[in-house]
């Protein structure tokens, strides 16, 4: 009897070491979430994990900086990320911004990209849709 209870109190304080959650590597919207109904003045905040933030240019490993693509798609892997009025460029390192869209439903396209602006692909990228009203 008091083995098991040994074990068991060993057990409970193994599990706690392993079961610790992984954080997902890749980018997401802080704000807006996808679904939002918003003013068409919009406050957008970005985050990445597995990745480090650096300003357009510096070419280190596991760097890069926040694109977003206006109702557009991601960009495949290792393709320049256009500088358009649709495809905008964070190359100072930012991770948030305010930006003003016409009423209707609009996609937002948060794309990752090294120092080159080459993008890291739809695995660092997120899509989320969003209606101005």
């Amino acid at each position: 009897m008091k083995l098991s209870r040994f074990l068991i109190l060993i057990f409970i304080s193994i599990v706690p070491i392993f079961s610790f959650s992984a954080e997902k590597e890749g980018v997401d919207f802080v704000s807006p979430k996808d679904g939002d109904e918003t003013q068409s003045k919009i406050s957008l905040k970005f985050s990445v994990s597995g990745m480090d933030v650096k300003p357009a240019g510096v070419m280190s490993e596991k760097t890069g900086h926040h694109h977003l693509i206006v109702d557009g798609k991601p960009i495949p892997k290792g393709t320049p990320v256009p500088k358009d009025e649709k495809n905008l460029h964070f190359g100072k390192g930012e991770s948030e911004t305010t930006l003003t869209l016409p009423k209707g439903k609009h996609t937002l396209t948060l794309q990752f990209a090294d120092g080159a602006h080459l993008s890291y692909g739809e695995a660092w990228s997120k899509t989320i849709t969003i209606t101005v009203k």
